[in-house]
């Protein structure tokens, strides 16, 4: 007897732990150093990219991963008999989607549901570890598809950049900007908008700040958070992470407040020190 089974692409950021215990498929994207090609969490993690960049003095590239490792998972699930449900990074921040739904049409459509997080990291997470409840309670595809469509436009995906330094060598900040935010301290709090854009929230002038703008977000929404997942995702803000969680925990002491850390593809554009609260609004 087949089953639903749930797959994302590797921006979603979820730890090893989330992502064995509610049987979740990883389908990674790549990252490239020159000549060099490396699949997501797989063959690089972000140790070693930011060895690479200190070391070469260039930055990564991203690239989404090609129709044909989409339609070789695809078809193993289909041959099994399963029906399959995939998550991707959002269609705005990467072509990834459109190979997927190209697999899924060269196979079966109607066994195959690609969604468009229209979110990144684990604010595609939290989606998938959604999609993997409902299929554990046995709803099929059709019922999944209905119920994430309701939770897509209410995910909450916020971070506090540290450095404008990988924004400025990928290309996402000028070099005056970069200078004059580095001697200010100015930290920018970047959001997800429900059309999957990035955009600038707010620009604080020092992490505290950045910090506080996020938490006094999700609090002023307190009534409304989903208490499933609580996210704090982050690239080399340890102590952060473990404070946020603590303060989290003590504003929703029945939630699950996760800490987990960003893939290379997140690290390669937002660098070290980035850090987010993610949530969903019921």
């Amino acid at each position: 007897m087949g089953k639903v089974v749930v797959y994302a692409d590797s921006t979603c950021d979820l730890s090893e732990e989330l992502i064995m215990e509610h049987n979740i498929g990883i389908i990674p994207l790549y990252v490239t150093f020159g000549e060099e090609i490396f699949k997501d969490k797989l063959e690089i993690n972000p140790d070693i990219l930011y060895k690479k960049v200190s070391q070469k003095g260039i930055m990564p590239k991203t690239s989404a991963a090609p129709m044909g490792d989409y339609y070789e998972v695809f078809k193993q699930e289909l041959d099994k008999g399963n029906e399959v449900v995939f998550f991707s990074i959002g269609s705005t921040l990467s072509s990834s989607i459109n190979n997927a739904r190209v697999a899924a049409e060269e196979l079966d459509a109607n066994k195959i549901l690609v969604i468009d997080s229209l979110n990144l990291s684990t604010g595609i997470g939290l989606q998938v570890l959604k999609a993997a409840k409902f299929a554990k309670e046995g709803k099929t595809l059709a019922e999944i598809k209905a119920e994430i469509e309701k939770i897509t436009p209410n995910v909450r995906s916020k971070f506090a950049v540290d450095s404008l330094e990988y924004l400025h060598k990928g290309g996402r900040c000028s070099g005056a900007s970069r200078l004059f935010g580095t001697l200010l301290q100015i930290k920018p709090v970047i959001e997800v908008q429900q059309s999957g854009k990035l955009d600038v929230l707010t620009k604080c002038k020092g992490k505290k700040k950045a910090l506080n703008v996020m938490l006094d977000d999700i609090i002023a929404n307190k009534d409304r958070v989903d208490l499933d997942y609580i996210m704090v995702t982050h690239t080399y803000a340890d102590d952060e992470a473990v404070m946020l969680q603590a303060k989290l925990k003590e504003e929703f002491p029945n939630a699950t407040v996760a800490i987990t850390t960003a893939g290379c593809v997140i690290s390669s554009h937002c660098g070290k020190g980035t850090i987010g609260i993610l949530y969903i609004l019921k």
